[in-house]
């Protein structure tokens, strides 16, 4: 049977693994047999009672199995561990490691790059880059909280009220969004920047402010991406930049494009801003784009500004980056095994397999060939015009509609002519009821509705009491309104409780 292993990172400073104990037994579900290196969770918390719970294998060593799922790229002494025929699922950077991808090609391996997934929507469940940058977003709002002399969210006490946190952030990607998501979430009131016009919707719906600049936004993307900046645009940036990070607190910046970080926030842009604000540059591994970050290191600059250049930001928070990394993982194998028989089929005609296989039967498939990607709504063919609607005249409907009135008053006059005394004063309750009825609930706001509700389930609880005492009549016609009358109360009644009863659930803490 086919071995999955899941080696221990060894990078510096990694906390984060390939799997948890959740996704080994969906991988085993698959059909494979799956062996965990000793202690390969223990930086995420995971240890390795919980994945043998689970039906994994403690091993010494993960790297000679039929298939190695990692976090990072493997180093020499690695590669040289992993047989021939073998396949490599892991963040392989091949574009920027020429020299791996023949190394792994000459040894006979499979390699397949997580962090070449191409950007396709049935690819999403397998973008470990969105995962990472998910949480590198989200963890940016925590770093800048640590550092922030003060409050994100407004306060008033009896001491006096302290105004929110003025957060700025640059790009609404996924990390973009995220922060933005995140800031908002602790009240702080969010500002947010980015070339693409197509995503001020997104902005906003995050709850931030989109900064518009016309002269520096670029044309609707094709792809999803932005591109590189003319240089008239570069000054249009250059000024929003500088107006906005000079009024904000916080400025998280998180533009890459095409993996190269381009400077945004200058050196004296980070002069003119506030004693003690904070910067937090999510772009600092690709360089940085704040110009005096320097990646893996905090700095505070002579004003007091502090420039947080954390490349590790995902592995902060290892656990639930390990969880949502390891479940791309597993959404990966599951493609690769259509059988659900632990055989593992890579189908190079499929343009996901094939953009993130870098090497296969000693070939190098790198670079993929292009995948068209379009991010722009298509143009939908302009649709040949309905046949014309006929349409009444309006004064044949009137016509029709009061001679519909006239003879509902003629059947109504005769029927209290010729009806009983008693029933005169039961009609005139009856059309008073509807008349206060109608206008009663019409003019109710829909935000009242709900209170409203209790009112009508009284009123049901009425009729329903009504027609529970004429059910015993001796009328056959009386006893047959009765049970309808009892039956369509019930209905009302229970269901207005159910209904206001989830809604109250709604707004419990414990629901």
């Amino acid at each position: 049977m086919t071995t999955i292993g899941i080696p221990r990172e060894t990078r510096p400073g990694e906390r984060l693994v390939a799997a948890t104990p959740t996704s080994v037994s969906r991988l085993i579900a698959l059909g494979y047999d799956v062996v965990v290196e000793r202690d390969a969770g223990a930086g995420a918390t995971y240890v390795d009672d919980a994945y043998a719970e689970v039906g994994a294998t403690i091993v010494d060593s993960a790297w000679g199995s039929d298939i190695v799922a990692a976090v990072n790229a493997p180093t020499d002494e690695q590669v040289a561990l992993l047989r021939d025929g073998a396949v490599l699922v892991a963040m392989l950077a091949p574009a920027a490691n020429p020299d791996l991808a023949e190394r792994l090609r000459a040894g006979g391996v499979t390699a397949l790059a997580l962090d070449a997934v191409p950007r396709i929507s049935r690819a999403q469940s397998l973008d470990v880059l969105s995962t990472l940058s998910n949480v590198a977003g989200y963890r940016a709002v925590i770093e800048a909280a640590e550092q922030y002399g003060g409050m994100f969210g407004g306060q008033v006490t009896a001491a006096g009220k302290t105004a929110p946190a003025k957060v700025f952030v640059i790009g609404a990607g996924v990390a973009g969004l995220a922060a933005i998501g995140a800031a908002d979430s602790l009240g702080a009131q969010v500002r947010a920047f980015d070339v693409r016009p197509e995503v001020g919707e997104q902005i906003e719906s995050m709850g931030a402010s989109f900064v518009r600049a016309e002269q520096a936004q670029q044309q609707v993307s094709t792809d999803g991406y932005a591109s590189a900046l003319s240089e008239a645009q570069e000054a249009a940036t250059a000024a929003v930049y500088a107006r906005e990070s000079a009024e904000a607190d916080i400025v998280i910046t998180t533009a890459l494009v095409r993996g190269t970080a381009p400077t945004t926030i200058t050196a004296e842009m980070v002069e003119a801003m506030r004693p003690g604000s904070v910067v937090v540059d999510l772009a600092a591994s690709g360089g940085g784009n704040c110009e005096l970050t320097v990646p893996g290191q905090r700095v505070v600059t002579p004003n007091g500004v502090t420039i947080v250049g954390w490349t590790d930001l995902p592995g902060r928070l290892p656990r639930h980056t390990s969880q949502l990394f390891a479940t791309n993982v597993v959404h990966l194998l599951a493609l690769l095994t259509p059988g659900k028989d632990g055989v593992l089929v890579l189908d190079l005609e499929d343009p996901v397999q094939r953009g993130m296989t870098v090497t296969h039967e000693r070939d190098l498939l790198w670079p993929p060939p292009p995948v068209a990607v379009s991010a722009a709504p298509a143009v939908e063919a302009t649709p040949e015009p309905p046949p014309p609607v006929v349409r009444a005249d309006p004064q044949v409907k009137a016509r029709r509609r009061l001679v519909g009135y006239a003879l509902a008053a003629v059947l109504v006059t005769l029927a209290i002519s010729f009806a009983p005394p008693a029933f005169l004063g039961h009609f005139t309750v009856f059309v008073l009821a509807v008349f206060v009825g109608y206008y009663v609930i019409s003019n109710v706001t829909h935000a009242l509705h709900t209170p409203l509700m209790a009112q009508t389930n009284a009123i049901s609880g009425i009729i329903l009491v009504g027609a529970l005492l004429q059910i015993g009549s001796d009328d056959l016609l009386v006893t047959v309104l009765a049970c309808v009358a009892a039956a369509l109360a019930s209905i009302n009644v229970f269901g207005g409780f159910l209904v206001a009863n989830r809604m109250i659930r709604m707004f419990r803490r414990d629901a």
